[in-house]
Order: structure tokens, then C-alpha cells, then sequence
């Protein structure tokens, strides 16, 4: 596989800095390019538009997470485990300093046309990561994993916009007890799966 260039790593670098920071329709090219020191044919060469480079940004984003959230899958015994680190990466991101929320959602929130290749890029994550969590509920062992999925996927929503509208620590200790009251739930004979 071939190595990306260094100016495009560069402009995808600084662009995936000041996207998070910023937002994605606030931020023109032209600052990009400044910021990146490199000029408007390098650009173009490498990302076709700018709608191109936010995608490429999103992906960038979607790979990170992905192979975090493996590295929390392998490091842990048990599915309910997983979870629990899952969740506590989330409220380690949550508390970081420059937090703006989720990078997806937020995109989503700028790019709502459901045919857009940024939303679909949104899209795309957010299937795979309701897929995973889902997958560990079923390993879970403990009733049916889509509800439970879907509801964990819910509060980590919330708890990434409430993260960066309110006390940080406040919504990260609601997240994790959050989670954990979802996990005692499926050990709750007669309680709802569904």
C-alpha cells in the first residue's frame, strides 16, 4: 500500500485540527492552505473538492476510533468489560481539554441531506459503531444485544453534546452510571429487551 504524500497528510492534518475546532462550513479553504503551507494546485491534486477533504476527514476519524475501540476490545475479559472501558474512553474524550462533542454528529448537523457523501460518511460510522456495541451486548449473553445497543449508542450521544454545553465531570459520572445501569437492567428477570 502506498504511503500518502506529505503534503497530503499535512493538509488533512491541519484541516482535521481546525474542522473540530471550528466546524465545517466556517473554515475556507484558503485558511487551510495557509495554515498547511501549501498551495492551491497541491490541494486540488490530492482532494478534488472540499467536500472531498471533509470525508477524508471523517474517514481519518472513523479509522481512529475504529482501532481504538479494538485495542479496548482485546484488552478486556469479558463483553461486559468491553463496554465498560468503551464507555470510559468516551468519558476520556468527553473531559479533554478542546473538547467540541462528537465530530460525526456535529458533521451531521452541517450536512443533514441524507444523500451527501458526508452524511453518508456519517452514516457509515455510525452503523458500524452501533454494530459493535450491539455485537457486545449479544456476547454479553444476557437477552437480545439490539435494544441494549441502540440505548448505549443514545446515551453516548447525549453525554457528547451535553459534554461540551455542561460540567464535563457531571456528564461523564451520569454516562458511566448510565451504562452501568444498563448493564444491571439485563440481569433483571422480566425487565424489557425490547
Amino acid at each position: 500500500m502506498r504511503r500518502p504524500s506529505e503534503a497530503r497528510s499535512r493538509l488533512l492534518g491541519t484541516a482535521s485540527r481546525i474542522f473540530y475546532a471550528e466546524g465545517l462550513h466556517s473554515v475556507g479553504v484558503d485558511r487551510i492552505l495557509t495554515e498547511a503551507n501549501t498551495t492551491r494546485a497541491t490541494f486540488y491534486r490530492h482532494f478534488p473538492s472540499k467536500e472531498d477533504l471533509v470525508v477524508a476527514y471523517l474517514a481519518e476519524a472513523d479509522r481512529g476510533l475504529r482501532e481504538r475501540f479494538a485495542g479496548t476490545r482485546e484488552g478486556s475479559a469479558s463483553a461486559a468489560e468491553a463496554l465498560r472501558a468503551v464507555a470510559a474512553d468516551i468519558a476520556a474524550d468527553i473531559r479533554r481539554g478542546g473538547f467540541r462533542g462528537c465530530a460525526f454528529l456535529n458533521a451531521a448537523a452541517e450536512y443533514p441531506e441524507p444523500e451527501n457523501p458526508v452524511h453518508r460518511m456519517v452514516m457509515q460510522h455510525r452503523e458500524w459503531f452501533l454494530g459493535v456495541v450491539t455485537e457486545l451486548f449479544e456476547q454479553d449473553g444476557k437477552g437480545p444485544g439490539g435494544p441494549a445497543g441502540r440505548h448505549f449508542v443514545m446515551l453516548r450521544d447525549g453525554a457528547m453534546v451535553a459534554g461540551c454545553l455542561s460540567d464535563p465531570d457531571a456528564v461523564c459520572r451520569t454516562f458511566l452510571d448510565g451504562v452501568e445501569g444498563l448493564l444491571w437492567s439485563r440481569t433483571v428477570v422480566g425487565a424489557s429487551r425490547s
